[in-house]
């Protein structure tokens, strides 16, 4: 069972983690506590989104999007510019699930093809 307070912790400790290693790899002009107001209401969004119970691959989209939204975020409070290789980075979960929709429809192609019929006319 999901509780509610359980819901919170987990997801406090995962913005403060994020907001934490985010801080080490970007410039030094950028803080934690920017990058935490950044990325602040995606982690919000995405536990009330968990505490609802969405679908498995609606939540992996969902969070894909709203990673990307905070990697924009991020660069537009950057007082300098980012990495190249850290707004690419913002990428890489909306990649990755593409690619596995994309999979898993290939697979399933064959369930919706029509099964030939054997009558002849």
């Amino acid at each position: 069972m999901r509780h509610p307070i359980d819901i919170i912790a987990m997801f406090a400790a995962i913005w403060l983690l994020v907001s934490m290693v985010l801080d080490a790899l970007t410039p030094k002009e950028l803080t934690a506590v920017l990058i935490a107001i950044a990325i602040g209401p995606a982690v919000v969004i995405t536990a009330v989104f968990y505490y609802l119970r969405c679908p498995r691959t609606d939540f992996a989209v969902m969070f894909a999007a709203l990673w990307l939204i905070s990697d924009i975020a991020i660069a537009f409070i950057s007082p300098n510019g980012l990495p190249h290789w850290l707004i690419a980075l913002g990428f890489v979960p909306a990649a990755l699930i593409g690619t596995v929709l994309h999979w898993q429809r290939f697979q399933r192609r064959h369930e919706r093809l029509p099964v030939p019929s054997a009558k002849r006319s």
